[in-house]
Order: structure tokens, then C-alpha cells, then sequence
């Protein structure tokens, strides 16, 4: 092929947390051929080894600078990832948030949270198990969230982990025992949650062992953006959301 500029078919934005770094590599991992991701960083937290729910309902103002740095490139779609700094403020905050971000930015944007509820449209399920590392608080509006946007939590689980570094470092053993712990039988998917997790080669190998659709907030957002963006994957290695 003669040769073509990086981002030939689309350029991604991504607004991440500053602690965390398991999303834009899982992006790249993720990408098709031809698009690439661009990031810029927003601070979790002053202390992101004890982040608090105060931290998470108060990220918009850096959200929206980051928006507008973003914005400078030409970009396709942007997203903004972060699970519960997306969920935490409920539905409508997080809908009213998307839409400063396209005023600022003039393309489409998503969240992580409204990404998941995306996923779950285009799997057609309602009925869903989440598995998060969070402590009980940001569960509570993470239950919040999803069932203000339609969906029936079958069940949740957490970890009660407020430590992003923490969060980062967890192992695919221990992620994978937490979903596998967390599914029960009318679960009709299960989404496993945060940004900070590393679940890319966990997808597929939860999809044949608990033999439902797996939904995880990298997966769910980058999917999103691609669509926002016009773009098709072609990969099918992403589990069955990458199949629609």
C-alpha cells in the first residue's frame, strides 16, 4: 500500500485518567488498521492512591479543557474514559456532559458509562451482572446509573478498592475470578467495570466459560468511538460487541 499518513481512516480521542495507563494501551491494541488514538489526561484525584466519591463527581471542569485541547486535532469522535466519573452524577449529568463536549468540540463524543449502555442496545440485553473493583458508595451509583438507563442489575460485586494504582495493577486471575464470581444465571451478559482494569485478553475466554456476552469499559468505549466515527473494526477477536 502506498504509504498514508497515521490516522488515514479515523483519529480517536481519548480524555483519560492521569493514574491509570490499562485504556490507551488497550486502544491501540484494539485498533483496525489505518486508526489511531489520540490522548490527553485529566487527574483523577490529588491523592489517586485513596481517590474519594467527592474526586469523581467533580472531574467536568478538566473534562471540558481536555475537550477543547483535544478538539485542536482532527479527530473523528472523542471519549471520555472514565467509568464512574462518568456514572457517578447519574443519566442525565452524564447525557448534559456529552453534550458540552460536543458544543466544544463540533464531533461526536461518548462516555465510558453511556458506551455501556450502548453495548448492551446493540447486544439487545437487559439483564446484566457488573463486576468493579470499587468500594460499596460508587457501586451504589453505578446501580444508579445502569438502571436509570434500562438496564436490571442481576448482580454486583466490588473489590472496595479506592486506590487507582491498585485498581491498575490487579491481575487477569483476579479479574477473571471476579466476573466468573459475579454471573449468575439469568444474567444475560456481564459488564466488568473501570477503565484502570487490564480485560482485553479476558474477553473471549469469558465469553466461552460463562457462555454470555462480555462487556468491559475499554472494549465498550473504544466500540463506541468507532461507531461514532463511522469506522468498522473487522476484528473479531474483541469478543461478541465487535461482531454487530
Amino acid at each position: 500500500m502506498e504509504r498514508m499518513p497515521y490516522g488515514w481512516r479515523g483519529k480517536i480521542g481519548l480524555i483519560y485518567i492521569a493514574s491509570a495507563y490499562a485504556m490507551e494501551t488497550e486502544f491501540q491494541k484494539m485498533s483496525p488498521e489505518g486508526v489511531t488514538t489520540h490522548t490527553t489526561r485529566v487527574a483523577l484525584s490529588d491523592h489517586p492512591d485513596y481517590f474519594s466519591i467527592d474526586d469523581l463527581t467533580n472531574l467536568d471542569a478538566d473534562v471540558m479543557e481536555a475537550t477543547k485541547l483535544l478538539a485542536q486535532a482532527p479527530l473523528k469522535s472523542i471519549a471520555y474514559g472514565c467509568t464512574s466519573g462518568s456514572f457517578v452524577n447519574g443519566l442525565d449529568y452524564d447525557k448534559q456532559l456529552i453534550k458540552r463536549m460536543e458544543q466544544i468540540a463540533k464531533i461526536p463524543c461518548t462516555t465510558t458509562a453511556t458506551a455501556v449502555l450502548a453495548a448492551a442496545e446493540g447486544l439487545q440485553v437487559q439483564n446484566i451482572a457488573i463486576a468493579t473493583p470499587y468500594a460499596s458508595d460508587v457501586n451504589e451509583r453505578a446501580y444508579e446509573y445502569f438502571t436509570s438507563g434500562g438496564l436490571t442489575i442481576t448482580n454486583m460485586t466490588g473489590l472496595s478498592m479506592m486506590n487507582d494504582y491498585k485498581i491498575s495493577e490487579l491481575n487477569l486471575q483476579t479479574i477473571y475470578n471476579m466476573a466468573t464470581k459475579t454471573i449468575t444465571n439469568d444474567s444475560e451478559a456481564i459488564f466488568i467495570s473501570c477503565t484502570g482494569l487490564s480485560t482485553l485478553p479476558l474477553i473471549n475466554a469469558l465469553e466461552k466459560d460463562l457462555n454470555v456476552p462480555v462487556i468491559t469499559s475499554n472494549q465498550a468505549t473504544f466500540w463506541h468511538a468507532l461507531k461514532l466515527a463511522h469506522i468498522q473494526s473487522g476484528q473479531m477477536q474483541l469478543g461478541t460487541l465487535f461482531n454487530l
